[in-house]
């Protein structure tokens, strides 16, 4: 089998990493020139929770050449569009691409490469990119070797192919198939929204959300926003590394310091991770934030569901991307908490 993985940032050095070491034939596809040369060079380093080195095969897109077996998809959808068509002449017919993106890109992504093609997942383990070459693992170890990966048929038949895609990925971290990949890819959005929204509207890890009672009670909001539009379009969340998703959504008010410790719980092991989006802020480029915080925002319409914190969120990233500033944790806060404010204002 012949693997791609197309986007060898954070995330995809450290799968790159593991498959290479586990015998199999990959290649790792990324812009950045100075990376690619680096993993040439050095190989792939991963730091953090663990360290762990091996030699991989890196190339820049342009260099593409043959058809791949199996493409894993970790680019942004920022710039699926581009990347997918120029990826069709390297596809036989019964080549598989694995959409591992975040947000909800599999139609689109189908709609280019066709949908026999296509088969998506979530990633459940977080990772920083450190310099050219070097990514940090920010989940636990042992973590990332039970929850690493859910993956699934697009219309959640268990096949013969995603049983092939399973065995690939067990060699990263444990990897687990779904037969609701629409619950599959809405229970890692909420995890995106309820995080790495507010990690880039707040400039901080996740851990300083965790720590800080306007950002975890914002981030109960932002989940409960997320399993109402859920629920509203008719999604059926899935547990994630063995925990209920839905069970965070709130009733009423009082569940709140319930739904604060239980997400404090579920997101300790995850308290060093820091939002790729805060670090495109951080480079001054564009995020994926309309298609994080903003899916909820844009299916909210006509539901009756209001989506404050979510909306939020948005503004401020949004008001980051154009002022290319970093947002500042102590200045942005405030926003949260005059909004938590205004609720319970209004819930007296």
């Amino acid at each position: 089998m012949r693997i791609a993985i197309v986007g060898a940032g954070s995330l995809g050095t450290i799968v790159g990493a593991y498959l290479a070491d586990g015998g199999l034939d990959v290649e790792l596809i990324d812009a950045y020139q100075e990376h690619v040369e680096a993993l040439n060079q050095t190989g792939a380093k991963v730091t953090g929770t663990t360290t762990f080195q091996a030699n991989v095969k890196a190339i820049t897109p342009e260099q593409k050449s043959g058809q791949y077996d199996l493409v894993l998809l970790l680019t942004k959808q920022l710039y699926n569009d581009a990347i997918l068509q120029e990826l069709l002449p390297f596809l036989k017919e019964d080549s598989i691409v694995c959409s591992l993106q975040n947000g909800i890109p599999e139609d689109k992504v189908a709609a280019i490469v066709g949908e026999h093609r296509v088969i998506a997942g979530s990633v459940e383990f977080g990772a920083t990119f450190i310099e050219p070459g070097v990514s940090s693992l920010t989940t636990e170890y042992t973590q990332f070797k039970q929850y690493a990966f859910q993956i699934g048929e697009l219309n959640g038949e268990v096949t013969e192919r995603i049983e092939r895609v399973k065995s690939v990925l067990d060699l990263v971290g444990g990897t687990h198939i779904s037969d609701n990949l629409v619950g599959t890819k809405w229970s890692k959005l909420l995890i995106n929204n309820a995080f790495s929204g507010l990690s880039a509207a707040l400039n901080g890890q996740y851990g300083d959300i965790i720590d800080h009672e306007a950002g975890i009670v914002s981030a109960v909001h932002i989940a409960d926003e997320t399993i109402k539009v859920g629920h509203a379009t008719g999604v059926q969340f899935v547990k994630m590394n063995g925990f209920d998703i839905a069970s965070l959504e709130l009733n009423s008010e009082a569940d709140i310091p319930e739904r604060v410790q239980t997400l404090r719980t579920v997101m300790e092991p995850s308290r060093l991770l820091k939002a790729s989006m805060l670090q495109d802020l951080e480079k001054k480029r564009k995020t994926e934030i309309d298609y994080i915080n903003g899916v909820v925002s844009s299916k909210a319409a006509g539901t009756g569901v209001a989506t404050p914190y979510n909306d939020l969120v948005v503004e401020l990233v949004k008001q980051a991307e154009e002022t290319h500033t970093v947002p500042q944790f102590n200045t942005n806060i405030e926003a949260f908490e005059a909004l938590l404010n205004e609720q319970r204002a209004n819930t007296i």
